[in-house]
């Protein structure tokens, strides 16, 4: 049985990507850490548009191998043939964009683990359950890597797979060029060329620039090297043609290139050519794998390529496959995609870096610093090592099961904060100085907000905001200005955000309040991906403020209950009634599960063991109280 569309085979890497844009990579002052390699970026590429991929490669037995494997596993990329190698490093490529023409880059691959890959790594029955198998140049340059292609090849062909091949062709991993020449995409060579001819009848699509089909030919004249293939390969040949677009050639190459079949470009302003051919690539075989016409895979793979020179980084520009038939059915509104707020939030919210399930949210929330610091007997220090009970209470709890997660603030809870790194919790990290209105931010997180800079990706931007859509306008303005600013710095680090709101501190309320407040905020560009509303005490105004998001933001994370330190009966009925509306997710509740405890504990009357297993019991019973809360409501439904 077929159980995966496809399996790329090949070079993995960790890219360093220069932040800056604009200079030389020697001034390059920052980088972001993104997956890299031709196979790797295809096998996300392809995921995101909803192919059941994999990926066949070696990582090494450290921390970069471990994120291109955590990565990949985000993406829903299948990793049973990523291979750990315990004596070689991890590939790494530092890169950086100088204008939409130049792009530095250096390849550390100097006996890394990818370049290891060996005829043993190709397991049969893995290679069986795939619809198709896709190979990359580099992998054919070395005799050990060529007979771990030549095998997959071939038992993809036994087992009645279709075969691909991306040329991908860079001189430098040929090592026609020296380390400083990693931008070059043309080099001849005879000895290539014999290389590459000798697979090339072992495919049924063969995809590369003018330049890739120059070396797969040996000819720079593009017609005649397109013919030199085609009397080696029946393979379909498509042929990328830059800014022209690309054309595809399932028969006898004609006289002209634009004889091929073709689908329509896109005129886009090119920000980062580096990545736009595995992207294409991507688009290309969803539409290939999808039976659809060339004209329509190749518009899918002109689309993909588009967004890729548009933005910055290879597999993080690529397009969930709700982005590409937003962006097919609407068009281009703006050259420069990236820029494109509509577009950027498509593609921002269904290709969300922070994986794992999170359909059902029990968050333990031990944010709390102003309510601590009043209990007796509470210093810096003492609720700072409270609170790494807290968090060992939440541990208890989750058990390493999804679905579980904290609030932990970084002032007085730094080091269960650290501590809950990698552990499988979600991580909220509150940004809001306790009790402020109009909104002000710990200081931390600096005037320019670039304290965000230093957060990690897991962690979700928690604000509080005490906002009633009644607020008079300087108090509106201010809150609103502060919480659109700390917005637009999310995004700009990659991190996610919840936004809190409780009119009810601040004014009356009727069942409208909360959706007012929420559409106000979309009003003005701020989409969370998280929101956390209090707990309402009607169905109409659940109904209505889950309507307010859901037309706003289709694709937003959900919201989650807080709790207003109520007791557990009282939130037994607000949980039961927020239960009914899908978008709701969970809870978020601190001072019900660890009040008592903390005074106690504080006062020195309980002990660590105690204070655990108390916070422990009351935050297992919350869960059991949500968990059958939805069961009810999915039942009378």
């Amino acid at each position: 049985m077929k159980t995966l569309d496809v399996i790329t085979i090949g070079r993995s890497s960790v890219d360093l990507y220069g932040a800056q844009v604009g200079g030389r990579l020697e001034d390059m002052g920052s980088f972001q850490k993104y997956i890299g390699g031709s196979p790797c970026n295809i096998a996300a590429g392809t995921a995101r548009l909803g192919l059941k991929s994999a990926l066949i490669t070696r990582v090494g037995d450290e921390h970069m191998g471990r994120f291109i494997r955590e990565e990949l596993a985000r993406e829903g990329v299948d990793v049973r043939g990523v291979k750990t190698d315990p004596e070689r490093l991890t590939a790494l490529v530092l890169l950086g964009i100088r204008d939409d023409k130049q792009f530095p880059l250096i390849f550390y691959r100097e006996n890394c683990a990818d370049m290891a890959l060996c005829e043993g790594d190709i397991d049969e029955g893995f290679i069986a359950e795939a619809r198709a198998v896709v190979a990359t140049g580099t992998h054919l340059s070395h005799p050990r890597t060529e007979a771990a292609v030549l095998k997959a090849l071939t038992l993809a062909r036994k087992h009645g797979a279709q075969t691909a091949l991306d040329i991908d062709y860079r001189p430098n991993l040929w090592g026609l060029s020296g380390h400083g020449d990693g931008e070059n995409r043309f080099i001849a060579s005879a000895a290539v060329t014999a290389r590459l001819q000798a697979t090339l009848p072992l495919f049924d699509l063969i995809v590369g620039t003018e330049e890739e089909f120059h070396i797969a030919g040996g000819s720079t004249d593009t017609l005649a090297a397109l013919r030199a293939v085609r009397a080696v390969s029946k393979a379909t040949l498509v042929c990328k043609r830059g800014p022209m677009g690309a054309v595809a050639f399932t028969g006898a190459i004609p006289e002209t290139l634009e004889e091929g079949q073709s689908g329509p470009g896109f005129p886009i302003e090119v920000f980062n050519v580096l990545g736009a051919g595995d992207g294409f690539m991507s688009g290309l075989l969803k539409g290939w794998l999808d039976g659809e016409s060339w004209q329509v895979a190749l518009t899918y793979a002109n689309a993909c390529g588009a967004f890729a020179v548009s933005r910055h980084g290879c597999t993080p520009s690529y397009p969930s496959w709700t982005e590409l038939q937003f962006f097919l059915s609407r068009g281009v509104k703006t050259p420069a995609l990236r820029k494109d707020a509509a577009l950027e939030q498509v593609h921002w919210s269904t290709n969300r870096r922070n994986g794992g399930d999170w359909s059902t949210m029990r968050v333990f929330a031990f944010d709390h610093r102003m309510q601590l610091e009043a209990m007796e007997g509470a210093t810096p220090e003492r609720i700072g090592a409270f609170k790494k009970l807290c968090l060992q209470a939440a541990l208890q709890v989750a058990g390493g099961r999804p679905g579980h997660g904290i609030l932990c603030d970084s002032r007085l809870g730094r080091e269960a904060l650290y501590r809950a790194a990698g552990t499988g919790l979600w991580i909220g990290h509150p940004v809001e100085w306790p009790g402020s209105r109009p909104l002000e931010l710990e200081p931390e997180i600096g005037p320019d907000f670039g304290g965000l800079s230093e957060w990690p990706l897991e962690h979700v931007v928690k604000v509080l905001c005490f906002y009633h859509p009644d607020d008079d306008e300087a108090m509106r303005r201010r809150q609103e200005e502060t919480v659109t600013h700390l917005f637009h710095a999310c995004r700009r680090n990659r991190l996610e955000m919840l936004l809190e709101i409780i009119p009810s501190k601040v004014g009356p309320v009727e069942d409208d309040t909360s959706a007012r407040a929420i559409r106000r905020f979309y009003e003005i560009g701020v989409y969370p991906d998280w929101w956390k509303l209090e707990p309402f005490a009607t169905d109409a105004a659940w109904r209505l403020s889950c309507a307010a998001i859901e037309e706003n933001d289709p694709h937003v994370r959900g919201v989650v209950v807080l709790g207003l330190d109520a007791s557990e009966a009282e939130l037994a009925a607000s949980l039961d009634l927020a239960a009914g509306h899908p978008l709701v997710k969970g809870f978020a509740i601190g001072r019900t599960i660890f009040g008592e405890a903390a005074r106690g504990w504080l006062r020195g009357e309980i002990g660590d063991d105690e204070a655990v297993a108390a916070m422990a019991g009351k935050y297992a019973r919350l869960c059991a109280i949500w968990d059958d809360a939805r069961k009810r409501q999915e039942l009378a439904a």
